[in-house]
């Protein structure tokens, strides 16, 4: 092989590895806020993390809250917006879209690092608060909407009975919350909790709540 033909492979590699560097950053910040949570984690740590240098880091994210409202903006948005666009072409019932939906969460969410922010943001909010704007504004309230929207769905096509759709959709999510908490808290010292049954047992009881008897 001749040095020219070196040279480009290098290049290529470098220009590869720096086009990267955005997502290894991220990827790294998401492991060190889930594992220490977002005030305990330090912008060097992340940096040695991704295997570049703290000056590096700050060429891309200029702050610890501009990293942590980019995480949740590359790694948690796609999934409520995968979500929406699902429902939005799904001609099934809303029960099996909700249990669907549930399953897809349980998979790329909640068995994996970004369960632990819910945790992060309950357990810090009140000491960042443009954060918590942040998340309630981008994450809670288009989630909730979304799952508010499919209920209304549901009880207009007559599948579910009559009911405040807004508190129905705060009752079908609360119980993931607790679920991505306990996984990162007391989830490893329980050696009866089983997620998959959990959140089954909690669509089951959900859906006999909204259903609507047809022969009522």
């Amino acid at each position: 092989m001749s040095d020219l033909t070196t040279s480009k492979q290098e290049c290529s590699r470098w220009r590869r590895r720096k086009e990267d560097r955005p997502a290894e950053i991220l990827a790294a910040a998401l492991k060190m806020f889930t594992v220490k949570g977002f005030a305990a984690t330090r912008l060097d740590e992340v940096a040695k993390e991704a295997g570049v240098s703290k000056g590096t880091l700050y060429l891309y994210f200029e702050s610890k809250e501009i990293l942590f409202k980019a995480v949740v903006s590359e790694f948690v948005l796609p999934h409520i917006e995968k979500a929406e666009e699902q429902a939005e072409h799904y001609e099934g019932s809303i029960q099996v879209l909700l249990g669907l939906l549930l399953e897809q969460w349980r998979l790329n969410v909640l068995e994996t690092e970004l369960s632990g922010i819910p945790k992060i943001m309950l357990s810090e909010a009140s000491n960042f608060p443009e954060l918590a704007k942040f998340y309630l504004e981008k994450v809670i309230l288009r989630s909730r909407n979304f799952v508010t929207n499919l209920i209304k769905t549901g009880i207009q096509r007559d599948e579910f009975r009559q009911c405040d759709a807004a508190h129905a959709a705060r009752t079908f999510l609360a119980p993931l919350v607790f679920a991505a908490i306990w996984q990162h808290s007391l989830a490893p010292f329980d050696e009866s909790y089983n997620i998959k049954e959990y959140l089954d047992t909690h669509l089951d009881i959900f859906l006999k709540g909204i259903v609507k008897d047809k022969q009522g």
